[in-house]
C-alpha cells in the first residue's frame, strides 16, 4: 500500500476522489459527455497524475471495454492526454499506457465548447438549413397556403438564431485559455447590478452606434489599449456626472 513521507497509509483521499468521479459522471450528460467518460475525467482530475487503464478501471469499478472507450472519448473531447511513455503500475506486472487529465481547466473547458459546437452546433445549423430549403420549396409550390408561408418565415428567423449561437460558441472556443480566464475573472468582480445596467444601456443603443465602437476597439494596438481605456473611462465619468 502506498504511504506518505510520514509512513501513514495514503488511503484517506481515495474515497474523496471516487466521490468526485461519481458526481462528475452525473454532471457529464448535461455537457453532452457520457457518464463513464465524465467519471474517468473526474477521477484523473482529482488524482492529478498519470494512471493506467487498469488503475482507473479498478478504482471506478468499470469493465475493461467501458474504461477503454471512456479514455478514448476523453481524449477526443480534449479532456485527457496520453502520456508519451509507458508507466508501471506498482512493483509487478508489465508497464502499460497511461493517461493524465489536462490540468489547465480553461484549456479543457474551451475544448469542450468547441467539441459541443462541432458535434451539435454544426449539425443543428445544417438541419435547420435543410428544413428551411424544404419549406421554401413547398411555399413556392403553394403560394396561397398561409401556413406554409408563415412556417417558412419563422424558419428564416430560427436559422439566424441557431447560426448566432454557433458563432458565439465558435468565438468562445477560439479565445486563448489565459485570456478566457482573465476575462471571466474580471466579469466575476463586476457587481451584478452594474453588469445588468451595462446590458440595459447596450440594449437601448442603436446597433449603428455600437458597431463602430466595437470595430474601433478591435483595431487598437495592445500597447494603446490601456491609454484608450483610461480616456474612455474618463469620458464616461464626465457624462455620468
Amino acid at each position: 500500500m502506498p504511504v506518505t513521507a510520514s509512513g501513514a497509509p495514503r488511503v484517506a483521499a481515495e474515497p474523496i476522489r471516487r466521490h468526485l468521479a461519481i458526481a462528475w459522471g452525473e454532471v457529464g450528460p448535461a455537457w453532452g459527455v457520457t457518464p463513464a467518460t465524465a467519471r474517468v475525467h473526474g477521477y484523473l482530475l482529482a488524482h492529478r497524475r498519470a494512471l493506467t487503464e487498469r488503475e482507473i478501471r479498478l478504482a471506478l469499478g468499470l469493465s475493461h471495454r467501458a474504461t477503454s472507450l471512456a479514455l478514448a472519448e476523453s481524449v477526443a473531447w480534449g479532456l485527457v492526454e496520453r502520456v508519451p511513455g509507458p508507466r508501471r503500475a506498482g512493483s509487478r506486472g508489465p508497464a502499460g499506457a497511461a493517461w493524465v487529465a489536462v490540468d489547465d481547466h480553461w484549456r479543457w473547458f474551451g475544448a469542450v465548447v468547441e467539441q459541443r459546437r462541432l458535434r451539435e452546433g454544426d449539425p443543428a445549423v445544417a438541419a435547420v438549413e435543410r428544413t428551411l430549403s424544404a419549406a421554401r420549396a413547398a411555399a413556392d409550390e403553394r403560394p396561397d397556403d398561409p401556413e406554409l408561408g408563415d412556417l417558412r418565415d419563422w424558419l428564416v428567423d430560427f436559422l439566424a438564431f441557431v447560426r448566432l449561437l454557433d458563432r458565439v460558441a465558435s468565438l468562445l472556443a477560439r479565445v486563448p485559455p489565459r485570456d478566457l480566464e482573465r476575462v471571466t475573472r474580471l466579469a466575476g468582480r463586476v457587481p451584478g447590478e452594474t453588469a445588468l445596467r451595462v446590458l440595459d444601456l447596450l440594449g437601448a443603443m442603436d446597433e449603428q452606434d455600437v458597431l463602430p465602437l466595437v470595430e474601433g476597439l478591435g483595431r487598437l494596438a495592445p500597447a494603446n489599449a490601456p491609454r484608450a481605456a483610461r480616456l474612455f473611462s474618463d469620458v464616461l465619468r464626465r457624462l455620468a456626472g
